[in-house]
């Protein structure tokens, strides 16, 4: 199962074809002047929002269908720990864009958890892209990645101490896992391997599986699990996140996993928020 930073993907359809090109760029001034003098929102009064950077590598983002926003900001020289992009299809000018976006979406537009804008057009869609920039990760104080593993480990077995329900799946208490150095190997590779060539997905680019790299480090399974994230910039933020997921959660709460490991791969030249975290489970043979 993936875990990855919260977004949304908003999508609205217009009646009307393309016309001559605009500069899309238009759109994100447009933005601005609204957070500026919004006058109303929702057929109520709206409160000016502060005015957001227009930062040229958000007007590169392009993000295609089932695409992970992060990812397509991180592609674009932009890393953010909150982000969404919004579209409209059918608008012949960027200020009819802006008239569908304002109608329908306001309360994202005024949101005072974004601290810069982006738009781009791809034929007859305007993308609107608002984004909070992520913080510096610390370059003295982040954790050894052992460091970091054993405190996902208490983080998990914090939580198999009580029950817990993982979306419909209601789970009792479990016994705590232990530590596996061999699972903390295992996961370490994996995410050091997406850090370092810039992928999220459970099938390493030489096309290995958790089941294979746990064998590889040296761990005879009987049956093997992993959870991984990309983003977040904490140990308990990634075990906060899993615990959020069905999937992820349910891999926490399995009581037939025993031992785990876990680690965190930073991109080389450690740029905000390129953190990507696994989490092994196993049980030996």
């Amino acid at each position: 199962m993936q875990a990855h930073l919260s977004t949304a993907l908003l999508l609205l359809s217009a009646a009307g074809a393309s016309a001559a090109p605009v500069q899309a760029s238009e759109l994100g001034a447009m933005v601005n002047a609204y957070r500026a003098a919004p006058g109303a929102c929702r057929g109520g009064p709206a409160t000016p929002a502060a005015l957001l950077a227009e930062p040229v590598a958000l007007s590169r983002v392009r993000i295609g269908p089932g695409a992970f926003i992060e990812l397509a900001l991180e592609r674009a020289g932009f890393a953010a720990d909150h982000a969404e992009a919004i579209s409209v299809t059918g608008p012949h000018t960027a200020q009819e864009a802006m008239t569908v976006l304002q109608e329908k979406y306001c309360s994202t537009l005024l949101s005072p958890g974004f601290s810069a804008v982006g738009s781009y057009r791809e034929g007859n869609e305007w993308t609107v892209v608002l984004a909070r920039a992520a913080p510096p990760l610390p370059t003295e104080t982040f954790p050894d990645w052992q460091d970091a593993g054993q405190a996902i480990l208490a983080g998990v077995n914090a939580a198999r101490a009580s029950a817990r329900s993982c979306g419909e799946q209601r789970f009792g208490p479990a016994p705590p896992v232990r530590w596996n150095p061999a699972l903390g190997q295992a996961a370490l590779g994996h995410s050091r391997d997406m850090a370092a060539k810039r992928y999220f997905n459970h099938k390493a680019k030489d096309g290995s599986q958790v089941a294979q790299r746990a064998t590889r480090a040296g761990y005879q399974w009987g049956r093997v699990g992993e959870n991984i994230a990309f983003g977040q910039s904490s140990p308990a933020e990634a075990v906060a996140g899993w615990l959020e997921s069905p999937g992820h959660c349910a891999n926490i709460m399995n009581p037939g996993f025993t031992e785990m490991g876990a680690a965190y791969g930073i991109a080389a030249e450690r740029r905000s928020g390129l953190v990507y975290w696994t989490q092994v489970f196993a049980a030996p043979r």
